[in-house]
């Protein structure tokens, strides 16, 4: 590719991500330098751009954003570091059509992990907000994976990675967070909020109800 076009993409890529982390900052989804999004350049190789391990989501700088390859490694020489889930990013990148990834930490995704955590997944049916999924159809009924916590990132990352499945754009980390994704950033950051909307939904019913099983 061209270099001119090359440092193109790798613009629109900075924009985008900049663009996308102010939104959700404002929503409350990245507390205190937590989470991480990167957009995807190219397929084969792999390169996409990564947020940066620890910056404050709601500021803009010329250090929050890094490119790297499918092992989560710079593809320039920089001094800054990707963010310590990148190879999350990659997988997911690798076994979906995602052009863009989020991972917010947040009350809700963090209880609706912990409740259904023993489950292996979390079942969300008779939603409307489902068909912000692109799912449409009658008695829709869909499963989120829930992995553990893993301290080991590597061990965290594999296990995540098996758990993808490309029909269902989210995988649960236990007390931690939610990873979505989209084929472009518009719809990774539609399906992050529909989502967050049902778990907060969720998340009010089994407290209301005073049992994990709402359905």
């Amino acid at each position: 590719m061209p270099e001119r076009l090359y440092q193109e993409e790798k613009q629109k890529a900075v924009n985008v991500l900049n663009d996308l982390k102010i939104k959700l900052y404002n929503k409350g989804f990245f507390p205190a330098t937590s989470g991480n999004l990167s957009y995807k350049l190219h397929d084969d190789p792999l390169i996409f751009a990564v947020t940066t391990s620890g910056k404050d989501k709601g500021t803009v700088t010329h250090e929050d954003v890094i490119f790297v390859d499918k092992d989560g490694k710079p593809v320039e020489k920089t001094k800054m570091k990707p963010s310590a889930e990148t190879m999350i990013h990659s997988y997911i990148y690798q076994k979906t059509d995602a052009g863009c990834v989020i991972h917010v930490h947040t009350p809700a995704n963090n209880f609706i992990s912990y409740v259904y955590f023993e489950d292996g997944k979390v079942k969300i049916k008779d939603l409307e907000m489902i068909k912000a999924l692109d799912i449409w159809k009658e008695n829709a009924e869909i499963e989120v994976p829930i992995v553990d916590n893993f301290f080991d990132l590597k061990k965290l990352a594999e296990e995540a990675g098996k758990a993808i499945n490309p029909d269902v754009p989210a995988v649960l980390i236990k007390t931690h967070g939610i990873y979505c994704w989209g084929r472009d950033e518009f719809e990774a950051k539609r399906h992050v909020e529909a989502f967050e909307f049902m778990f907060e939904l969720m998340k009010n019913l089994i407290i209301f109800k005073g049992s994990k099983d709402i359905w």
